[in-house]
């Protein structure tokens, strides 16, 4: 349905949300990274589209068993937008002992569309291998491998890293992030200090911009913010896409977050 494609983007606008891209720097040492992040938590957001309520977003990590670390996104649509277009999607991403993307699954059911997709980040090699599988044709839709650099980020992989770095109003950075069928350096500002109000409460926090519309990873015109609590935790309160009118803007704000 034409207008609606922005669902199968949903989960790289999350960080990013959501679409946050990872950062060129020298990574801290992973016992810090470790020391700010729990072993465990859950963040539940509400997704808003021209004003309606369209799903909700549930962004999960927990510490699995090994030097690997897991983080779960699933995206649920809701109300009117259900009824127009359902979409339940599944994003599940392994990430290195050095936080660096190891492998991503995504399972995508959107409208009459069921997709599987695998890619895998080979750093040794520095290469990314994508495989997507049309569940309905029972075919494979789209094979293709790239070249990466070192430690390069998936979207869910580079949000936790951004919450392990301090970039204050005024100061940028760049990361290598790819979503398997491109590879890019893309830019993350940081912006001004705002007070966010969500349903799960006011928050002090930095706004950022990411890069990644306008032909950088996405070809769709467009802005991507992500509202990062100004502490240690560094929690991401609230994420927006400004599009084309057309699309018009998508928001997600957070509405609950569990930690064990």
């Amino acid at each position: 349905m034409p207008g609606f494609d922005w669902r199968r983007r949903l989960a790289a606008l999350l960080c990013a949300v959501i679409a946050m891209p990872a950062f060129s720097f020298q990574a801290p040492p992973d016992s810090s990274l470790n020391g700010f992040l729990p072993r465990g938590e859950t963040l539940t957001y509400g997704a808003e589209w021209r004003l309606i309520r369209a799903g909700t977003a549930k962004l999960s990590w927990n510490a699995a068993a090994g030097d690997s670390r897991q983080v779960n996104l699933e995206l649920r649509s809701a109300g009117m937008v259900n009824t127009l277009y359902r979409v339940s999607d599944s994003y599940v991403a392994t990430l290195a002992r050095d936080w660096c993307a190891s492998t991503v699954f995504i399972h995508a059911e959107e409208g009459r569309r069921r997709r599987d997709t695998r890619i895998t980040f080979d750093a040794e090699h520095g290469k990314a291998s994508y495989l997507e599988q049309d569940l309905v044709k029972n075919a494979v839709a789209a094979q293709k491998e790239i070249d990466i650099a070192p430690c390069t980020q998936d979207i869910l992989a580079a949000l936790f890293r951004l919450r392990a770095i301090r970039l204050n109003p005024g100061q940028s950075m760049q990361f290598p992030i790819s979503d398997g069928k491109k590879f890019v350096n893309a830019r993350v500002e940081a912006q001004v200090r705002e007070q966010v109000k969500t349903p799960a409460g006011n928050y002090q926090t930095i706004r950022y911009e990411a890069f990644l519309f306008n032909d950088v990873l996405y070809r769709r015109s467009g802005r991507l913010f992500v509202w990062l609590t100004d502490d240690d935790l560094r929690v991401p309160v609230q994420i927006r896409a400004r599009l084309r009118f057309h699309i018009g803007t998508i928001s997600l704000q957070l509405e609950r977050q569990e930690r064990p």
